[in-house]
């Protein structure tokens, strides 16, 4: 099994920055890629970033383009989420993913389903 821990959220002020990290841990397991999603209460689950472990490859949303950067610390097997600029609108618990298949383009990791296993979540409350 593979478990994947999500760390980093809290309270921060509209314009304030938070970095989310997700170490993965367990039985060997290949993973292609991380994703970083979020749901907002009433609200879907959404895609916010993804990738690859060679950190070539990175996607986002469009609502969290040139604020949020995904990296990876390979070494430490983790994954984090730099978010900056944030918004009320940021407001979710924040869930990190690892899928097992790779897909040659990035539009996969954008989808929920292409992931395997899931964290807990983290928090994330901006205040305006």
């Amino acid at each position: 099994q593979v478990q994947l821990v999500e760390s980093g959220g809290g309270l921060v002020q509209a314009g304030g920055s938070l970095r989310l990290s997700c170490a993965a841990s367990g039985r060997t397991f290949t993973s292609s890629a991380m994703g970083w999603f979020r749901q907002a209460p009433g609200k879907e689950r959404e895609f916010v970033a993804a990738i690859r472990w060679s950190g070539v490859s990175t996607v986002y949303a469009d609502s969290v383009k040139g604020r949020f950067t995904i990296s990876t610390d390979n070494a430490k097997n983790t994954v984090y989420l730099q978010m900056s600029s944030l918004l009320p609108e940021d407001t979710a618990v924040y869930y990190c993913a690892a899928a097992g298949t790779y897909y040659r383009g990035t539009y996969y990791y954008t989808i929920s389903g292409t992931y395997d296993y899931w964290g807990q979540g983290t928090q994330v409350t901006v205040s305006s």
